[in-house]
């Protein structure tokens, strides 16, 4: 476009849209709904002045109202829930653990194995399939021809653990703000290999698409490419061969704890897609290789569990925190590690 400079930028873990404008100087005056009706794709003026009613439309760092007249050199931010898809999805019966819902809000414990959203060859028996079945039974999102879940977070189909849905557009706005500013908190627990010299540290390295293999992602430390990415990690419990960190996400990039561990060393356990699916730590003794791969059997996916997860409500405001014990094959796996590195202290030198 020719009168103003327009940024828009997603993450495939973020399911919301930012965008920031900035106008021309010579832009005429007009409202503020109007004018990002214009310029925003698929997008209605109700979406608008709900995020606007969220406080997600702000003018030069403020909150406007939809009725604001904009004017040359105004610098325009919003965040948007992601929009209704095109392909019709439909509801499944799929159980579904809920650790806490009211009118505005679905907090769910999602299993491992459970892909989030459809696409991809997967549109049916996904998590949205069975929150249109189970939002099917409570009243349609005002403006919706057809109840849709909303997503402001996603994880990969074999991370477990907390999730939040929103289920009004009112809900789905103040969530994705959250999100976007970083002011909700997510941890997770992940076992990962080798052993690390700190208690603490910080990882920090743009995530993109890797230039070999377009399904998984690549750490680009120069900041060249990709988007910045941060994530912080604590020891929680140590087994010699492999540890038990937790981390925090200060960014949503896909795969980022995954791509983040094996760009330092430590690619999560069972992760064979960023090369934690073997032995990397430990002996190649016959003995202690069939226990790495009886404990493979046990937990067949990477060892990555959601454990909490803190938002504002976005109704009432008040500061939820919610947690996920860890499922019973990662708890399975640990209890393997403690009993083998206790009773075998010195393991690797007699091994």
């Amino acid at each position: 476009m020719t009168d103003e400079a327009i940024e828009a930028g997603t993450d495939e873990q973020e399911l919301y849209e930012h965008h920031r404008i900035v106008c021309d100087p010579k832009q005429s005056l007009i409202r503020l709904d109007k004018f990002l009706f214009v310029r925003l794709a698929n997008t209605s003026r109700n979406r608008i002045q709900v995020a606007a009613k969220a406080g997600n439309v702000r003018v030069n760092d403020k909150a406007a109202k939809p009725s604001l007249k904009v004017k040359p050199g105004d610098v325009i931010s919003v965040v948007l829930p992601y929009p209704q898809r095109e392909v019709e999805l439909l509801p499944e019966d799929i159980p579904l653990k809920v650790l806490h819902e009211d009118d505005h809000v679905v907090v769910l414990d999602k299993p491992a194995g459970l892909v989030v959203h459809p696409g991809h060859g997967n549109w049916t028996g996904t998590l949205v399939n069975a929150l249109l079945f189970h939002f099917g039974k409570l009243p349609p999102v005002p403006g919706a021809e057809i109840p849709r879940p909303g997503l402001v977070h996603r994880l990969d189909k074999d991370t477990s653990g907390v999730m939040v849905v929103g289920k009004t557009e009112e809900a789905l706005s103040h969530l994705a703000r959250q999100f976007f500013e970083r002011t909700s908190d997510r941890r997770y627990n992940a076992l990962v290999w080798g052993d690390f010299d700190a208690e603490e540290g910080v990882i920090e390295g743009n995530l993109g698409r890797s230039n070999k293999d377009r399904t998984v992602m690549q750490v680009f430390p120069d900041g060249e490419h990709g988007k910045h990415a941060l994530t912080r990690w604590r020891v929680i419990e140590r087994f010699r061969y492999v540890t038990l960190v937790e981390c925090k996400l200060e960014t949503g990039r896909t795969h980022q704890i995954r791509a983040h561990m094996q760009w330092i060393g430590h690619p999560l356990f069972n992760d064979a897609a960023y090369g934690g699916g073997r032995i990397l730590k430990g002996t190649t003794f016959t003995k202690y290789r069939q226990f790495v791969e009886n404990c493979f059997d046990l937990l067949p996916r990477q060892a990555l569990h959601a454990r909490t997860l803190s938002f504002d409500h976005p109704a009432t405001g008040k500061r939820m925190h919610f947690e996920s014990p860890l499922p019973a094959d990662m708890t399975s796996v640990l209890e393997k590690w403690r009993t083998y590195t206790g009773a075998n202290p010195l393991a690797a030198e007699e091994e």
